[in-house]
């Protein structure tokens, strides 16, 4: 690799799919450099960030003129091009299936999920705490979430989304300290860091499910630093509704 310039990651920390990207990066020591775009002031939208990704969309990594975007893509682009440890993505090609069946099939499912359940939590405790919504939060996230408020429509996202932690549990973790065996992989990497989204809306969805909370303790433990570092923007969140709450609220939603 020698002669190469850093890679340039593209990335809001709001987004679980970009915090994949920079605990990967800072994990494995793969230098790099780190431009922040902040999604909630629209800095997605703008003509340099679309001649980039004309989807408008993050995380984006750019290594050496090569533009790449989608975290599933990326992630493996890293794993594949860059001096990783082969437990990230295996080349031993039944290993590897595994992993792409996690990336292709089921995490798309638990990004939506967790995203609406996310959500949901948040407008739940803004509501409670008569927190003003801003105007990108109603034109944006309202609109994608349908009536958030509406008890009807909380308690079908909530049921949904046990569903596919059932699934999570049930087809791949099972009873294997990772998702896709005995060594951590971007699969875990993915899966974790959609786990951490409902905390931004005050919830630990994980607090009754001790064989994915062990998963989540067992990734933080092995990502050590790189984790929480990435993740410091999530408890900050977090922190600010707990805060406000007060306690027999806080009981009620956490």
């Amino acid at each position: 690799m020698a002669g190469r310039q850093a890679v340039k990651a593209y990335l809001d920390l709001v987004s679980q799919a970009c915090r994949a990207i920079l605990i990967f990066l800072k994990h494995n020591k793969i230098p790099h450099t780190v431009e922040n775009i902040v999604i909630r002031k629209g800095q997605h939208k703008t003509p340099a960030f679309t001649k980039l990704n004309p989807m408008q969309k993050l995380p984006v990594l750019e290594d050496n003129g090569f533009v790449l975007t989608e975290s599933d893509a990326i992630l493996k682009y890293l794993a594949t091009a860059y001096n990783v440890p082969d437990h990230w993505y295996p080349k031993l090609p039944e290993k590897r299936a595994r992993v792409d069946e996690y990336t292709v099939g089921l995490d798309m499912w638990l990004v939506d999920m967790t995203f609406q359940a996310a959500t949901l939590f948040f407008f739940q405790n803004c509501f409670k705490l008569c927190l003003p919504v801003s105007f990108w939060q109603i034109s944006v996230l309202l609109p994608c979430m349908g009536q958030p408020t509406n008890p009807e429509n909380f308690e079908k996202v909530l049921a949904d989304l046990d569903g596919t932690l059932d699934k999570l549990e049930n087809m791949f973790l099972k009873n294997q300290p990772f998702l896709c065996g005995d060594d951590i992989s971007l699969a875990d990497l993915l899966a974790v860091c959609e786990l951490m989204q409902p905390l931004c809306g005050g919830r630990d969805i994980l607090k009754d499910r001790p064989k994915l909370l062990s998963l989540r303790s067992r990734v933080q433990s092995a990502l050590s630093d790189s984790f929480d570092e990435a993740h410091s923007v999530v408890y900050q969140i977090r922190e600010k509704f707990t805060a406000k709450l007060s306690p027999c609220s806080k009981q009620a939603t956490l």
